[in-house]
């Protein structure tokens, strides 16, 4: 997260721009705004470059109606002679698709905005009134955002519950309810066998008539697999056809768009439809993923859209992306019921940017998602989670010993999955497994339903498994996991003593180390493919599978040896001193610290997922565990690994740039390269910028006195030229190629029948941000966190020497970490 100090310097940093372009195309104005780039054009994983619904950032007010094209040609002419001074450009000021914003030009920008309405409101009421209407509309948008990410999750809930289920049967009684609603509503039910009624169905009973045999259970076993696949397949379709931008998690793109960074269509509304529909299909489908991670993508694609209801952030990027750090917020408010623990995700996972109003609003948003989502109630047990728990014995301080143990193994779990998982996703890009990604997905979704169906635990929903194993065995659980020999009369209260496992709980035992395993291996496989796949609930998973098997190891090892040392002081013959399902929670907790390296909002998010503070201090040891033994094996995240695989220009505020370079090492052009193309303020011709536009690659120019002196004036974006041109060949009469374009405050007198000039002033930025050659690159590089900079320009004695910019800073952390620079481009 950048802490911007931007008061003073509010005129000084103004209007940075990004130099690297992707290059100046003769075709229409409308070819060029979509192909120039500060950086490097990129491959999001899994999608094809299709931005025909590119509609997540609304057109320019004033954008050309007709396709021209800009080929040095007068496009018309008015009668009139334009000011550029003063009157506003269409279109100048704003961003091409890939390119970087300028945090410190958004942010001036909407402070001269509040201080124009700030002034107006003094005017009149109906100034009063817009000035009121616009300080709420923050408050609005959150509740906007969080009643519409509620309302989605709890659709996604709905819809995944009944559709997972429609692979093993449907039921009779309605075929809108899924196997747990159809036994609520029977009459013909024990509560024994509570999952088994009449009015359920399986497909050997609705094909066969029998559910008994061995044929029957073939014709289960196809029925899933063929379930499977179509929900797969459809999919991975949808996603291909409509938006590809839907695939995976979503959350590395959306650090990189929170850091200033624009992806159009990334958060549209083609990308929400179907990331929607397709993640319901892929959660159905068995594979191993979770909507938890989506379901922040879901939140911010809600919250880009109702952005355009309101001028305020329609119009800057900045203020944009403080609405997306609060919608990530609601999104995993609503993943996971945890209001608090969103924020503090946000806060500490994706946002680059998280002023004290953010943090509010922010706060304001999970808890309406959360609202609105418990309103609906989806599992129809009044929590927001499948997995909501309730423990009820105190831990021991002897136990942070196996939690330490189930830390390590998230640790190590973690850097596993990172490194084999990144591997893997790597050979897709770079091979031709990259090339049918159909094909892929319908495989290991093949192999998973194969796999998955003979194991009870592998065939149930991952989120179903992890409450199952969270689960605190009662007296009346018929689940295997609770079979027990009960060797006593009476229990006290709700707590039953430690008992010695029985038949079905040695059965499961076997069958949750086989899970465990299929669980590591597939997984690594799963997630990157050409469907939505969010890595929480399979990493969860993982940990709690763990920790179940070490719980009631330790459950049995206190029964059978409580006189031992280490238990014969807290734990007596008949009382309850081993909780397994607790052990379940702190190693699910451990498992997905390993893999995302979160801490506080982890503690947090499993804290109100089970409501007791009392196992707050266990949580805290495996998180911290586990990020020392993952850090000590590789210091990225799994979203940051994924930033870097795909290059996308994201500093990470995280790491120090520890490295004694200097900015002259770094800047462009170094010696014995081309000099630098520089624009003077007075003595340049509309042609010969235009054949410095056609001829350069670049995407910003610095303005100089003279190309003797070389001092510098200030700095101009390559957009905003060729838009001023434009519009000054089509509105002011006589500008011709011969004209002279001053970037001086004044022209002087011109000669008679001389071309009129072009006054350009206005699209200049007059206070650049610089630093001498022999700044430190550790100081550069905070700068760039700090500030959001898209470049700075190098000087010597007030004399322009070179320039930096975001690509550079990101290519020389990459060589001074013995990495190759190119791999921080976009692939």
């Amino acid at each position: 997260m950048a802490m911007w100090q931007v008061g003073t310097f509010s005129k000084r940093l103004k209007r940075s721009g990004a130099m690297d372009n992707r290059g100046f195309q003769q075709g229409s104005f409308n070819n060029f705004r979509s192909s120039s780039s500060d950086e490097d054009l990129m491959d999001i994983p899994g999608t094809a470059m299709d931005f025909s619904m590119r509609d997540d950032v609304p057109p320019l007010d004033g954008e050309m109606e007709e396709d021209k094209s800009y080929n040095g040609g007068g496009l018309g002419s008015s009668n009139r002679m334009m000011d550029f001074l003063e009157e506003p450009i269409p279109g100048v000021g704003t961003y091409d698709d890939f390119n970087t914003i300028d945090w410190v030009r958004e942010k001036s920008r909407d402070r001269d905005r509040h201080r124009e309405i700030t002034n107006k409101s003094k005017e009149s009421t109906w100034a009063l009134i817009h000035s009121v209407s616009d300080a709420f509309s923050g408050w609005l948008l959150m509740l906007l955002i969080g009643l519409l990410s509620g309302s989605l999750a709890g659709l996604i809930d709905i819809s995944a519950h009944w559709m997972t289920d429609l692979k093993e049967g449907i039921c009779t009684g309605g075929l809108w309810f899924n196997h747990e609603h159809c036994c609520w509503n029977s009459k013909n039910v024990t509560f024994e066998e509570k999952d088994k009624c009449p009015e359920w169905n399986s497909w050997s009973q609705l094909l066969i008539s029998t559910d008994e045999g061995a044929f029957a259970y073939i014709v289960n076993y196809f029925m899933y697999v063929l379930w499977a696949l179509l929900f797969a397949f459809l999919a991975v379709s949808l996603v291909k056809v409509f938006a590809p931008y839907a695939c995976g998690s979503g959350i590395p793109e959306i650090k990189t768009i929170l850091s200033g960074f624009i992806i159009r269509g990334y958060l549209g509304k083609w990308t929400l439809i179907i990331k929607t529909i397709t993640l319901v299909l892929a959660v159905s489908s068995g594979l191993s993923l979770g909507k938890e991670g989506p379901l922040v993508h879901v939140a911010c694609c809600c919250g880009n859209i109702l952005c355009h209801c309101f001028n305020k952030y329609r119009k800057n990027e900045a203020k944009r992306r403080e609405v997306l750090s609060a919608a990530a917020a609601a999104g995993v408010s609503v993943a996971f019921g945890a209001p608090i623990g969103g924020v503090l995700f946000s806060l500490e996972e994706v946002s680059y940017y998280f002023p004290l109003k953010t943090l509010w609003r922010s706060f304001f948003a999970a808890l309406v998602a959360a609202f609105t989502l418990r309103s609906i109630n989806p599992f129809g047990n009044s929590r927001l989670v499948l997995f909501y728990v309730e423990f009820h014995t105190p831990w021991h301080l002897f136990e942070l010993v196996p939690f330490i143990l189930l830390g390590i193994f998230g640790g190590l779990w973690g850097a596993l999955f990172i490194r084999t998982n990144i591997a893997w996703c790597r050979k897709r890009k770079t091979t031709q497994l990259g090339k049918y990604p159909v094909i892929e997905v319908l495989v290991v979704t093949a192999i998973t339903a194969i796999l998955a169906f003979p194991n009870e635990y592998t065939r149930m929903s991952t989120s179903e498994l992890i409450s199952e194993l969270f689960n605190d065995c009662g007296l009346l659980d018929s689940s295997q996991l609770c079979d027990y020999e009960n060797r006593f009369n009476t229990s006290k209260g709700d707590e039953l003593p430690d008992r010695p496992a029985g038949v079905g709980v040695y059965r499961a035992m076997w069958q949750l180390a086989l899970t465990l395993i299929m669980k590591i291996v597939i997984t690594i496989f799963t997630f990157g493919m050409k469907v939505p796949s969010g890595l929480f609930i399979p990493s969860m998973a993982v940990g709690a599978i763990a920790g179940r098997l070490l719980g009631v190891g330790m459950e049995q090892l206190a029964y059978y040896h409580h006189d031992w040392a280490i238990f014969n002081s807290w734990c007596s013959q008949g009382a309850d001193c081993i909780t397994p399902g607790l052990y379940a929670m702190v190693g699910a907790a451990a498992c997905l610290g390993g893999v995302t390296r979160m801490t506080v909002s982890l503690v947090v998010i499993m804290f109100e997922l089970t409501g007791g503070l009392e196992y707050i201090v266990p949580l805290m040891a495996a998180a911290m565990t586990s990020k020392w033994v993952a850090d000590a094996l590789g210091r990225e995240g799994i979203y940051d690994a994924h930033i870097r695989l795909n290059g996308y220009p994201f500093l990470e505020a995280k790491e120090e740039f520890a490295h004694k370079t200097l900015a002259m090492d770094v800047m462009k052009p170094r010696r014995n390269d081309p000099l630098l193309t520089v624009l003077t303020q007075d003595s340049m011709t509309v042609e010969d910028v235009e054949t410095i536009i056609t001829e350069t690659t670049y995407s910003g120019f610095p303005v100089v006195v003279s190309r003797e002196s070389q001092r510098l004036v200030g700095f101009v974006l390559r957009r905003d030229l060729i838009i001023s041109i434009e519009n000054a060949r089509k509105k002011q009469d006589g500008v011709v190629s011969t004209s002279i374009i001053y970037f001086t405050e004044h022209s002087p007198p011109m000669p008679p029948y001389t071309p009129p000039t072009l006054k350009l002033r206005n699209i200049l930025d007059l206070s650049p941000f610089t630093v001498t050659d022999l700044t430190p690159m550790e100081i550069v590089v905070d700068i760039f966190r700090k500030l959001g900079l898209r470049q700075c320009l190098v000087t010597h004695n007030g004399r322009l020497l070179g320039i930096i910019t975001k690509k550079d800073v990101l290519k020389h952390i990459a060589q001074m970490a013995n990495q190759d620079p190119d791999s921080i481009l976009f692939n």
